[in-house]
């Protein structure tokens, strides 16, 4: 669906990142469509159990925003749950 959009997190350092808040379009939840460190990709399965919902804290020039892991060396995919 072209009006359709997704939120792609890289985090291109060997470091895990737990606790990143970063800042999103919409409040809801957000459901992690793709995690490259995921045990399937041969990864540590570092994640944030599928699904991550929306605080009304700001950040990243945004009004809401959730906490994230953010798996080393990986790349992640959410989508807005509308």
């Amino acid at each position: 669906d072209a009006s359709d959009s997704v939120l792609i997190v890289c985090n291109f350092t060997p470091v895990l990142r737990e606790y990143y808040r970063l800042g999103v379009p919409e409040a809801g939840s957000y459901r992690e469509l793709l995690n490259t460190d995921a045990a399937h990709y041969g990864g540590g399965n570092h994640g944030n159990l599928g699904v991550v919902s929306t605080e009304t804290i700001p950040s990243h020039g945004r009004q809401q925003s959730i906490y994230i892991t953010l798996p080393p060396l990986s790349t992640i995919v959410f989508k807005h749950d509308a």
